[in-house]
């Protein structure tokens, strides 16, 4: 017997099928992807009704990827799933930012979303699918969507888009992008490249559309075989009182509009300016008309608000603090900042500012990952942390938000593609938001590039960030650049990109309106352009180019190659050899095989004479020189025996001196004249036929005691 309907459709050569009605039937809607064998469950719940005085969407969307999906058993003391991963938290947010804008404004019941990949084939990402899953499971539900949705990513293999492409692709793609939108439009942009232009970055989103399109009627298409998600549940989450909307109006309206037109660089005075008009309003009121009204106030000036700043932006091009559209806030930066770090920066533009730290570590400061989709290490980390007082905010701290790890996770990607290939440290930048009105992410990437550059990281060019802005409304609109907080709130689109000056190296945009026109997004492109390169210019005035030397309480490290049989002569038996260099030459030494048949060796100290000595024995080992039958060495005595002593003639080979070749006078025990650790010189004198051992000398070197002459005999008279 047949259970549930399954359809496929073909995406950039590569098949998908998603089936609905077999699994989760008690969900409003459940739906499994499938790419080769990676599988994904999509599943939706929304709450019947809206809770009370809620006025809001409160969609929760989770992905989980299950290790039981690649045949693994998870890490941890408790074997089983924990707390998202990192990986985990990006997917979601990417799905949220593709979905959220899709629901209707008014509907305000509880929405959960669960998507969880079940099978993991090790050739297909699952990460540009989950939105795809997400938006089906919505199709084939009752739930109310302005949908269907859908994402792909888009990579560049010879030249080529490939749509989806397979991990073995993405490792030689130049581009990394996952992109969303609807039938009509593109609504979410995430991704890194390798400074690519403006016009190219358009012709990936044209790409990707095509195949999204393709996908969103293939939802509806799906969703016609399913009777429950036609018609979608009716609901009546918001109560209005069109009086009380038009009075609101009509009195703070203009109001608003004359506080929008002083173009006030101060947030903390524009937002005390239109919270008077406001309670000038509640002034006007009788306590009856108070009680009336009161519900609705806010919620109505609002939007008045709202509306007088876009006027006041599109017919009299004047921006909240009064810019240009294309005008930067003022820049100042500093680097050096902290005295014990191995680099810092502070970054401050208009009222948002980093203050970023560089710590660089070795090898065995890397990122552990055990991820289902990977499992490795990472040496370059970006952490993103905005504590509540950079908004003039007091509230609970309570761990890492989402948001903080996807603002982190885009500075990363800008900065990681001018790391220079041969960077032999783990490299960690920690950007600190000490104060935010707009593009902290964008900060974080400045800052980020300062500190690289102060703390002596060789980096390829430096990146600057900008965050851009749409208003848009009847036909007209207004491109801003490095937009506010406010404007963000206010505005269409939140556009933010990265770059050196030979091109992109990240970007990430969510779009609020319909019908974006591509004209408007290279305008958009264009202009941020321009104010990245003038961001750049304020960036190379604080520091022109990477400092030439560390600073001097950053450790030094060394790497190099070596055969890759040598290693364990390295490490030795139980890592004895290592271990014991490390003790004696206080360095932190660390090597692994790599491919091309090598092994990476690693050494890092505080101190350069230790840093040599460890180098050079380790090399001695890796690459020995000839032992030389006649040549002379100075090494250390390793062990003592009755019949001698063995010494080291160089790293990994010893030799015996002889009892009888320690001195020219006789020697009754080993101990009496030397002990283990010293230093002798000797000479070699051969091989032992038998034993192969190297024979050596020490009394050859050694001046030869005159002989002593016998004394003359006496005889009696």
């Amino acid at each position: 017997m047949k259970i549930g309907i399954t359809k496929s459709i073909i995406t950039g050569g590569k098949e998908i099928s998603i089936e609905t009605g077999k699994l989760a039937k008690q969900a409003d809607g459940a739906v499994v992807l499938r790419m080769g064998d990676t599988m994904i469950l999509a599943t939706v719940v929304a709450a019947k009704e809206a809770k009370e005085g809620v006025d809001f969407l409160p969609l929760t969307v989770d992905y989980k990827e299950k290790f039981a999906a690649d045949g693994r058993i998870p890490g941890g003391f408790f074997r089983r799933e924990a707390r998202p991963s990192e990986r985990e938290i990006l997917v979601m947010r990417i799905v949220d930012r593709a979905l959220r804008p899709l629901f209707p404004d008014d509907y305000h019941a509880e929405v959960q979303l669960m998507m969880q990949l079940i099978a993991y084939d090790g050739v297909n990402s699952p990460d540009a699918l989950v939105g795809f899953a997400a938006s089906a499971c919505l199709a084939v539900s009752d739930i109310p969507f302005n949908g269907p949705m859908s994402e792909v990513r888009v990579g560049r293999v010879d030249g080529q888009f490939v749509i989806n492409p397979t991990l073995a692709e993405m490792k030689v793609s130049d581009i990394d992008c996952i992109i969303a939108g609807t039938m009509k439009d593109i609504c979410m942009v995430e991704g890194e490249m390798k400074q690519i232009s403006e016009d190219e970055l358009v012709e990936i989103i044209k790409v990707a559309h095509l195949a999204i399109i393709e996908q969103c009627q293939f939802q509806l298409d799906l969703a016609k075989e399913i009777s429950k998600s036609s018609p979608k549940r009716e609901y009546n989450h918001e109560t209005h009182n069109e009086d009380v909307r038009k009075k609101v109006y009509d009195f703070s309206f203009e109001k608003c509009k004359a506080v929008a037109r002083q173009g006030l660089a101060s947030k903390e005075k524009r937002s005390e300016l239109f919270g008077a008009v406001k309670e000038e309003y509640i002034a006007s009121l009788s306590e009856e008309q108070l009680a009336e009204e009161k519900a609705f106030i806010s919620v109505y000036f609002k939007e008045a608000m709202k509306k007088a700043v876009r006027d006041v932006m599109l017919n009299e091009q004047i921006r909240l603090d009064g810019r240009k559209f294309d005008e930067i806030r003022p820049i100042w930066a500093e680097v050096d900042y902290l005295p014990m770090v191995h680099g810092s920066a502070v970054f401050t533009r208009g009222e948002t500012q980093s203050l970023t730290t560089l710590t660089l570590g070795g090898k065995t400061d890397e990122q552990m990952i055990d991820d289902v989709t990977y499992h490795g290490t990472e040496k370059f980390m970006l952490h993103y942390n905005f504590p509540p007082f950079s908004t003039g905010e007091a509230r609970p701290n309570r761990g890492t938000s989402r948001r903080e790890i996807g603002h982190g996770n885009l500075a990363l990607r800008a900065l990681k593609p001018v790391i220079p290939a041969d960077n032999a440290y783990t490299i960690r930048l920690v950007s600190e938001i000490l104060e935010s009105n707009g593009s902290s992410s964008m900060a974080t990437v400045c800052a980020g590039t300062l500190a690289l550059m102060d703390g002596g990281v060789q980096i390829t060019a430096p990146v600057s960030g900008i965050a851009m802005g749409l208003v848009a409304d009847g036909g007209k609109f207004a491109v801003l650049s490095d937009i506010l907080g406010d404007e963000d709130h206010l505005g269409d689109m939140d556009f933010k990109i990265t770059g050196t000056a030979n091109g992109i190296t990240a970007c990430q945009m969510d779009i609020k309106v319909d019908g974006l026109p591509y004209e408007v997004l290279i305008q958009a492109l264009n202009q941020a352009k321009a104010g990245r390169l003038h961001i750049l210019n304020k960036i190379i005035e604080t520091i022109a180019k990477p400092n030439a030397e560390f600073k001097p309480q950053t450790p030094r490290i060394e790497a190099f190659n070596v055969p890759n049989e040598c290693i364990g002569a390295i490490i030795g038996p139980g890592g004895k050899i290592i271990q014991a260099l490390q003790k004696e030459t206080n360095t932190s030494i660390t090597i692994e095989e790599i491919e091309g048949g090598e092994g990476r060796v690693q050494v890092m100290s505080n101190n350069a004479d230790d840093m040599n000595a460890a180098v050079a024995r380790i090399r001695l080992i890796a690459f020995p020189p000839t032992v030389e039958e006649g040549a002379e060495y100075e090494g250390k005595i390793k062990s003592l025996q009755a019949y001698g002593c063995f010494v080291e003639i160089m790293p990994g080979t010893d030799g015996l001196i002889h009892i009888s070749e320690f001195n020219w006078d006789k020697i009754d025990k080993m101990e009496d004249v030397c002990k283990e650790g010293d230093v002798v010189r000797f000479k070699v004198m051969g091989r032992d036929p038998k034993t192969k051992k190297w024979k050596l000398s020490r009394k050859v070197l050694l001046p030869r005691p005159e002989r002593k002459e016998a004394p003359a005999s006496t005889t009696e008279a």
